[in-house]
């Protein structure tokens, strides 16, 4: 028992001189916020090449709001989720997983290929053939199979007489890929290409060239370029470990290495429970890894509760983007006229009156499908158009014909007659469409005040301004 109270008054010191090292710097609604999660999260969005940096009273308010939003998520049950579930450990697993595999695992696996490797090759070794090959296909007539064997002969004839192998390959090989390296191929073992070729080219000695050789592929000239024993395991170990790396072999020992921890952790015990007690361990020894973690939880949090009470609300709401036009309308107004319409080009002069007709007394958003049901409705286009809201300068059809400016411009090819609909804003747009953007941001960036507000005055917020001080300077 005595022993028992002494470990309990080690922990309890322990805890308090951490909390004297990390102190609480703020409390936001009712959750304490350490120093050095503040830390963290400042100096990361305050780090070299960051345009906008804030000092630690600016970004203290930025965090605050920051963590009232999470708060709102939270109380939201959005954390509940399964998409925010799978994703949030998703990405927890990826900086976890690396930590249940070490380097004497990775070794042993890579061990385990090189002797599976080794064995496979066996006393036979590698070679390093040439080839010229004349390709007979599987449904060749006799006719083409007697061509390509008296192709073959006249080849190894001029090999025969002291022709260039390398050269002959490049010109009439029809293995393209090794025709270009001379028909040279890579080191290939026992087992690895077609059994008429690997017994042929066994069979040779370094420098040595075969008589063509037949095998479904066609036939073949093999020269024999070299042969030896498979490298010590130290001087390949590099190229495995990236083999291993390609075939997510990696991932696979830690995939085994985790059932085994499950089948450890007794019954009851999933992957899940298991990678979240090492999360949390290695989050208690890794003050950097909590924080990242933690950044990542919140931020997905942050994202859906901001897309649900701004983002997304904004952009649907039809009449409060209208509403907000109406009130702020002079804010939109322009310094030069826009036109409002669009610039075509047509083949025949009566569509120039055609096209006018088929979209006049139509909202402007419907144009385009009116347009190209009436007259790009199958493989020949009668039109080409461009639609939208133009200032001079934006298109020359539009400057030359609305806007009067002495310009040039160039034929559409094919359809020789230009004309322009629509009409002339001179002082600011017709409707929050013609500026629907940015009028969507505005909208927006309003929303996101009002939230802010009614969120400061539903959480409470406590800043301890002496630790505040005291950031990135204890």
């Amino acid at each position: 028992m005595k022993t028992l109270k002494i470990a309990v008054l080690l922990l309890m010191g322990s805890m308090t001189v951490q909390a004297q090292d990390d102190p609480v710097i703020m409390t936001i609604a009712g959750q304490p916020v350490t120093r050095s999660e503040f830390e963290y999260s400042f100096n990361k969005n305050n780090a070299e090449g960051v345009i906008d940096k804030k000092s630690v009273e600016e970004y203290a308010d930025l965090f605050i709001n920051y963590k009232l939003k999470v708060q709102a998520a939270l109380d939201a049950r959005l954390d509940t989720l399964k998409s925010f579930q799978d994703e949030f450990t998703g990405y927890r697993d990826q900086q976890i997983r690396p930590s249940l595999i070490t380097d004497a695992d990775v070794d042993a696996e890579a061990r385990n290929i090189y002797q599976e490797t080794k064995d496979q090759i066996g006393p036979r070794g590698l070679i390093l053939p040439a080839h010229i090959l004349v390709l007979v296909g599987q449904r060749a007539t006799q006719a083409q199979q007697t061509a390509a064997k008296q192709k073959i002969d006249s080849i190894y004839a001029e090999l025969k007489k002291g022709a260039d192998f390398a050269g002959m390959a490049q010109k009439l090989s029809d293995d393209k890929g090794s025709a270009a390296k001379g028909g040279e191929l890579p080191w290939i073992g026992p087992g690895q290409t077609l059994k008429e070729f690997e017994e042929t080219a066994y069979s040779l000695q370094t420098g040595e060239m075969s008589r063509p050789v037949l095998s479904p592929a066609g036939w073949h000239i093999i020269k024999m370029n070299g042969r030896k024993q498979i490298e010590p395991y130290d001087s390949l170990k590099e190229d495995i470990i990236r083999f291993m790396n390609a075939r997510g072999i990696r991932e696979g020992i830690i995939d085994q290495k985790l059932d085994k921890m499950v089948e450890q952790a007794g019954p009851g015990a999933s992957r899940k429970s298991v990678m979240d007690a090492k999360a949390a361990e290695m989050a208690a020894q890794d003050s950097d890894l909590k924080n990242l973690i933690q950044e990542y939880h919140d931020g997905l949090l942050l994202y859906e509760i901001s897309n649900r009470t701004v983002w997304e609300k904004a952009a649907k709401d039809e009449a409060g983007l209208a509403a907000y036009f109406k009130a702020h309308r002079k804010q939109y107004n322009w310094s030069e006229p826009r036109f409002k319409g669009m610039a075509y080009h047509v083949k025949e002069k009566a569509d120039v009156k055609a096209v006018k007709n088929c979209v006049k007394g139509l909202a402007f958003d419907k144009w385009a499908d009116r347009l190209r049901t009436t007259f790009n409705n199958d493989s020949v286009l009668r039109i080409r158009v461009e639609k939208g809201i133009f200032k001079a300068g934006d298109n020359s059809v539009v400057d030359k014909m609305v806007f009067k400016k002495n310009v040039t411009v160039k034929p559409t090819k094919g359809y020789p007659i230009d004309a322009t609909y629509g009409k002339l804003l001179k002082k600011g747009p017709e409707t929050y469409e013609d500026v629907k953007g940015q009028v969507t941001a505005d909208y927006q960036d309003e929303l996101e005040k009002e939230w802010v507000a009614s969120l400061r005055k539903k959480y409470p917020v406590v800043v301890n301004k002496d630790v505040l001080a005291t950031v990135n300077k204890h």
